[in-house]
């Protein structure tokens, strides 16, 4: 697992990207709020790491196939659009790519790397929310993704539509945990329901369209995989 984390490392250097601060920034979380979503993804991160693990042990060669999917996931990821007063940015989130090669635990392992990096590394969100951004995004958004595939199993739904579907519902599903994740925290006296429609509602005006253009991404670099190296993917993906 070390090599591989400096694969992924490696891989990030040869792009640099501008720093831009994204995902839930530094001190808006209370504290109890960022234990409570620290918690919650660390139990689902153990069992990401150990399912993972053992798909690694099974097929080195997958090694180099998860440093390369996570360092596309963090470049799909830099695209980041504030937010006007919901102290958080829009952008594409990448883990439904990484779902359809990696599967649910490795999707999710890849998604904690890359926001864990860009924490550390570029000051994107920060440590004290990375619990509850990796919630969000890892977790979530590859969960959403990986129904897809799930519902459309041995169907002949088209590649192309599960994987449009796949990508904009992961972008959307992290949205909206992350929506949950402010209102939760900032409600103070206010209705959770108001105040999460309102956070909703500062998303949509980027993130509707946002979420679209990612299915597109999505659905494009899936079917190039599948017209070039099939076996790359998950056969659940595939109308097997």
């Amino acid at each position: 697992m070390f090599k591989v984390l400096i694969l992924i490392f490696l891989s990030l250097l040869i792009h640099p990207q501008l720093g831009f601060a994204m995902h839930i920034a530094e001190g808006i979380l209370p504290f109890n709020w960022a234990l409570f979503w620290w918690l919650c993804f660390l139990v689902i991160l153990a069992l990401s790491l150990k399912n993972l693990t053992s798909l690694l042990k099974e097929d080195s060669t997958k090694k180099v196939l998860f440093a390369f999917i996570t360092a596309l996931v963090f470049l799909i990821s830099m695209i980041p659009i504030p937010v006007p007063f919901a102290g958080t940015c829009s952008h594409p989130v990448g883990v439904g790519v990484g779902v359809f090669v990696l599967g649910l635990s490795g999707s999710i392992v890849a998604g904690f790397i890359v926001l864990l990096l860009q924490a550390l590394l570029l000051a994107h969100g920060g440590l004290s929310s990375l619990g509850a951004n990796a919630f969000a995004m890892a977790i979530m958004g590859s969960l959403s993704a990986y129904l897809i595939i799930l519902i459309f199993k041995r169907t002949s739904f088209p590649l192309y539509l599960k994987a449009f579907l796949s990508g904009l519902l992961a972008d959307w599903f992290t949205y909206a945990t992350t929506a949950l994740q402010l209102s939760l925290a900032l409600k103070g006296d206010e209705p959770l329901l108001g105040l999460y429609l309102k956070v909703i509602l500062a998303f949509i005006p980027t993130q509707l369209p946002l979420g679209i253009l990612e299915g597109v991404i999505t659905a494009s670099l899936v079917t190039a995989m599948a017209k070039r190296r099939r076996d790359l993917l998950l056969p659940k993906a595939l109308n097997f």
